[in-house]
């Protein structure tokens, strides 16, 4: 396991250094605006409310890929590239952590990072506005990179722009259909969701954001090789959530319970007999807090049994098998040869099969 503390924590430490920490940031001053002492508790609270997510532990994935792939690209220590990958990996993780206030509303999930979800805590408008403040504090973030240096700064805010746009369109497919009770949602139907929502965000930009942070126009296969890996990273993370204890801070076996369309869903309803098919949507097919633990156990033990799971993860050891070719094969020519390498460990653990 590749671990590189010391980025995680520098990211971390950067994105919470984003956020405003004082409320002479919240506040105007007090000539024109005096703030009692109630109002000034409860904007403290606001501050705190913040940092919550970010300072929850995370493997920082999408943050270590950027710096890395400025890194390959030729940005050396100290120069004006790296801390262009720097902030740039900082707001990747800010973008990160304010979606994720979201999703958790919009899925109303349990648990994010082994802790209750923030709208939990504080309520669904508090969290909402939480996230929303996050979402501003990166792109005030973004103002930071460099001017006047190699770095290709309109392209990459132009790139931040792209991934987020997928990112939403992907969610919206996926809302979506939980929201119109549709069981009809195919494996390529599933594998455009996830293209969209996780593998722009996860994979595809960090590449090319990193390569535009050194000054280099990104070469067209990264994103190719970013798509393919994305979805292999969505599809483990799918498996594992259905897989008790695999993953410290997942809700085991949220995704029955949210009633996502994953690609176990679309294969179990394609290839189950009628009689298990129309069980399994019967189970799903209802409210969160109307399902019962042992009918959700009911649903993966259908998955088991017609070889869903196991079909799922082969599908995303293939999209992860291609997706590496195809990263080698652009990551090659590249000067920084002990970054690529690196690169390559990382996104190789991406859709490694649950032990």
């Amino acid at each position: 396991m590749i671990a590189h503390v010391d980025d995680v924590e520098r990211i971390r430490r950067g994105v919470v250094n984003a956020l405003p920490t004082d409320l002479s940031q919240l506040l105007p001053p007090p000539e024109l605006m005096p703030a009692s002492a109630a109002v000034r508790a409860e904007l403290k609270r606001f501050l705190g409310l913040l940092t919550d997510y970010p300072s929850r532990a995370g493997k920082g994935i999408r943050g270590r890929l950027l710096l890395l792939s400025a890194e390959a690209h030729g940005a050396q220590a100290g120069s004006s590239g790296a801390e262009a990958a720097q902030t740039l990996a900082e707001a990747l993780e800010l973008f990160q952590n304010w979606v994720l206030v979201h999703d958790d509303i919009e899925d109303d999930s349990e648990e994010r990072r082994g802790q209750p979800a923030l709208h939990h805590l504080t309520g669904m408008p508090v969290a909402l506005n939480v996230g929303d403040a996050m979402h501003v504090a990166m792109w005030q973030h973004l103002q930071r990179l460099p001017t006047g240096t190699a770095v290709q700064r309109a392209e990459a805010l132009q790139e931040f722009g792209k991934m987020i746009m997928h990112t939403a369109a992907g969610q919206h497919l996926d809302l979506a259909w939980v929201n119109a009770r549709r069981f009809d949602v195919t494996e390529a139907d599933y594998l455009a969701m996830v293209s969209l929502k996780t593998a722009y965000y996860t994979v595809v930009a960090p590449l090319r954001l990193g390569a535009w942070a050194a000054g280099v126009t990104p070469s067209p296969h990264l994103e190719e090789a970013g798509i393919d890996l994305g979805v292999a990273f969505q599809i483990r993370d799918d498996v594992l959530n259905l897989t008790a204890g695999t993953e410290l801070g997942k809700e085991f076996a949220g995704d029955l319970y949210e009633g996502k369309r994953t690609l176990m869903l679309a294969h179990l309803l394609e290839h189950a007999p009628e009689r298990d098919r129309q069980r399994a949507v019967t189970l799903l097919d209802r409210p969160r807090r109307a399902k019962r633990p042992e009918e959700m156990d009911e649903v993966l033990a259908l998955m088991q049994t017609h070889g869903s799971v196991d079909y799922a993860q082969g599908v995303a050891e293939q999209r992860l098998e291609r997706g590496l070719a195809t990263l080698q094969a652009a990551l090659t020519p590249l000067p920084g040869r002990a970054a690529v390498e690196r690169m390559l460990a990382l996104v190789g653990e991406l859709a490694a099969r649950p032990s």
